[in-house]
C-alpha cells in the first residue's frame, strides 16, 4: 500500500489534503446526455445530459455481470426553484421505456428552470430516478488568470446544450449498481480497511458515494446509460450562466456549501445547501467530483504542470475539507484512475 505521501508525489489527490472524498458526474448521451460519477477516493456521482453529439470522450467499458437494456425516459416539470432536498425514487414498469421528444430550453438565472426527470433501469429490483437540468448551449468563460497557474489562460470556448444531474449519485444508488452487477469495486479488490460500504452508515442513503476510483465511477456510469461530463461541461455547469467564480457568485462565502468551515468533518445529504442558478447542487463541497477529461494543459497555455497526462482524470469542485479557492469553479485537480 503506498503512503499518502507518495501519493501525493504522483499527483492523485490535492496536494494539501487527504486522499478520501471525490464526487462523479453523470451525463447522459442521446441529447447527448452524458452520465458518470468521481470514484477513485470519496465519490459522488451527477448526471449530465448533453443534446449534441459532442462531449467527445468516450467513457472506459466495464464489465458489470449483468447489465440492462437502458432506454432511458425524460421527463420535463417547469418548476420555480429547484427542490432542496433528493428526488424520492419511483416505481417503474417492467417494459424498456422509450424517450420522450426533445426537452425545451432551460431559463436563465431567476427565471423558470426545466427540471427534468431521468427514470432508468428498468426491471431491477431497485430502481434509479434521477433529477436533470438543462444546461443552454453556448459560449462560456472557461478558465481563470487570477487563480493556479493551470487554470489559465481564461478564454471563451463553446458547447451545445446537455443535460446535468441535480446532485451527486448518493450511496443508495451505487448500492443499486452493485446488487444488480456483482460489481467490486478497486478498493474492495485490494482488500482495503476503507471503501464505499465502510461509509456507507446507516441513514447515509443520501449521502454522496465515496471512496471510488474512476473506473469505479465508469462502471456506475454505463451500468445507467451514461457517461461522465467533460471538464469544459462541468465548469461551465459549475459557474452558471454569468459565469461566476464560485457557483454562488463571484465572493467566497464560507457558509455556502459543506466545506472545511462548515465544522461538519464529514459529508452530508446531497442538497442540504443552494443549488447554483442552473439547480445544481454541491458543485462546491461534499465531495470531490471526476470528470472525463485527462488531466491536460488547456488550449493556449504555456504553463506545464508535472502532473499533466493522459492518463489522469480531472479532479472539480473541492470537497468537505476543502475551502477558498480550492473549490472555486475554476479550480482543477487531478488523480490516477
Amino acid at each position: 500500500m503506498e503512503t499518502d505521501n507518495h501519493l501525493e508525489e504522483k499527483g492523485m489527490f490535492d496536494r494539501r489534503h487527504p486522499w478520501w472524498p471525490f464526487v462523479v458526474i453523470l451525463i447522459f448521451s442521446s441529447l447527448v446526455i452524458v452520465a458518470c460519477g468521481d470514484l477513485v477516493g470519496v465519490v459522488e456521482e451527477r448526471a449530465t445530459a448533453q443534446s449534441q453529439t459532442g462531449a467527445q470522450e468516450t467513457v472506459d467499458q466495464a464489465t458489470p455481470t449483468s447489465k440492462p437494456t437502458l432506454t432511458p425516459t425524460v421527463e420535463i416539470r417547469p418548476t420555480d426553484t429547484p427542490a432542496l432536498s433528493p428526488p424520492t425514487p419511483t416505481s417503474l414498469p417492467t417494459n424498456t421505456p422509450s424517450p420522450t421528444p426533445e426537452p425545451a430550453q432551460a431559463g436563465e438565472a431567476g427565471e423558470d428552470k426545466d427540471i427534468v426527470t431521468l427514470t432508468s433501469t428498468p426491471t431491477l429490483a431497485s430502481q434509479i430516478t434521477e433529477v436533470m437540468v438543462e444546461i443552454p448551449g453556448g459560449e462560456f468563460t472557461l478558465g481563470n488568470d487570477n487563480g493556479e497557474p493551470n487554470e489559465g489562460p481564461a478564454q471563451q470556448s463553446f458547447l451545445d446544450t446537455f443535460l446535468m444531474d441535480a446532485f451527486e449519485v448518493n450511496n443508495a444508488d451505487f448500492a443499486a449498481f452493485v446488487e444488480a452487477t456483482g460489481y467490486v469495486t478497486f478498493r474492495e479488490r485490494e482488500g482495503s480497511p476503507q471503501s464505499w460500504r465502510t461509509a456507507f452508515a446507516e441513514g447515509k442513503e443520501r449521502h454522496p458515494v465515496v471512496f471510488v476510483t474512476f473506473d469505479d465511477a465508469q462502471a456506475f456510469c454505463e451500468w445507467v446509460g451514461k457517461r461522465l461530463p467533460t471538464e469544459f461541461e462541468w465548469e461551465k455547469a459549475a459557474r452558471g450562466p454569468d459565469n461566476f467564480l464560485y457557483p454562488w457568485g463571484n465572493e467566497y462565502d464560507s457558509v455556502a456549501f459543506n466545506g472545511k468551515e462548515s465544522g461538519v468533518r464529514g459529508t452530508v445529504v446531497g442538497g442540504s445547501y443552494p443549488a447554483n442558478p442552473y439547480g445544481l447542487f454541491d458543485m462546491a463541497g461534499n465531495v470531490r467530483e471526476w470528470v472525463a477529461s485527462p488531466y491536460v494543459a488547456y488550449p493556449n497555455s504555456t504553463y506545464q504542470d508535472k502532473f499533466y497526462s493522459e492518463t489522469y482524470r480531472g479532479i472539480r469542485g473541492g470537497g468537505w475539507f476543502d475551502e477558498g479557492e480550492f473549490v472555486s469553479a475554476t479550480n482543477r485537480n487531478s488523480g490516477d484512475p
